[in-house]
């Protein structure tokens, strides 16, 4: 995917209503609602449906108008102009991103399902002054499901994912990278293998703040509470590998706040679609 990184979101998994959000949130929010909003319902929003959802979060219009310009200069949208108003649509590449990352992020379940107890393995190494391609092999990489156990060296119980990890190394201009299919044979237990390439007991940190934040649901307006949760789940598949159960610890929370996403969002979605259509029809 082009832009991994965007749709996981750098910043913090969860941002309250409670808060005003900076730019840099605001973008995060942005995308959120691009890919939950704009890209099912026919591709374009206008200006003021954006502000008007986004002060319902607390963000102030400044911060959402330099988010869409901003977004577009990346050349996911762009504005159509009608008279005084704007509306934007998605680019054929804001399209494919939105589409990639939502079929990850909707996908995503909190752990393996099935495993056959193959590994994907592979050698990767980027020079240390090479700052852009190391931070492309990383936050691509990671939003495959690999995690590093030592320098040049990640792996993944994914093994389906080898082509997707071809095109992150052709990407990073990675040339002389390798891809393995591998399994275990013996030495140390695995848990302490996935204990250097994944830091799990964080995870279950961010499981555990996001179970406390969703546990209630509170629906006297449910769109944005909608993109709260979706900006608070799309992270998850950055940062958890999606492990079998087997590598995974006892009570992991993963399964169950997947379980309650799936639950919130379709106890919030319809009302919060049909308000969003609602709001771009008044607007058009």
């Amino acid at each position: 995917m082009a832009s991994s990184a965007l749709l996981a979101g750098e910043s913090a998994p969860t941002l309250s209503r409670r808060h005003a959000a900076g730019a840099v949130s605001a973008r995060g929010l942005l995308l959120t609602v691009l890919g939950e909003f704009v890209l099912p319902t026919g591709g374009s929003a206008w200006t003021s449906a954006f502000i008007e959802i986004f002060g319902r979060l607390g963000v102030e219009e400044k911060a959402i108008r330099q988010a869409l310009a901003r977004t577009a200069a990346d050349g996911w949208i762009r504005p159509e102009r009608h008279g005084r108003r704007t509306r934007w649509r998605l680019t054929s590449d804001g399209d494919r991103l939105l589409t990639e990352g939502t079929e990850r992020i909707y996908a995503f379940a909190g752990s393996q399902k099935a495993w056959d107890g193959s590994w994907l393995l592979v050698l990767a190494r980027v020079p240390e002054n090479d700052r852009p391609a190391r931070h492309v092999l990383r936050t691509r990489l990671s939003w495959a499901g690999l995690g590093s156990p030592a320098s040049g060296v990640w792996i993944t119980t994914h093994t389906e994912r080898a082509d997707e990890v071809e095109q992150v190394l052709r990407h990073a201009g990675v040339t002389d990278g390798q891809i393995f299919s591998a399994s275990h044979r013996g030495g140390s237990e695995l848990s302490v293998l996935v204990g250097q390439a994944w830091d799990l007991p964080a995870i279950e940190k961010r499981y555990e703040a996001f179970l406390a934040e969703f546990a209630s649901a509170p629906a006297d307006d449910p769109l944005p509470r909608l993109i709260e949760l979706v900006h608070a789940w799309r992270r998850f598949p950055s940062i958890d590998p999606g492990l079998p159960a087997q590598l995974l610890p006892r009570g992991w929370s993963g399964a169950r706040a997947a379980k309650l996403f799936a639950s919130r969002h379709a106890n919030w979605s319809a009302d919060s679609v049909a308000e969003w259509i609602r709001l771009n029809r008044a607007a058009g």
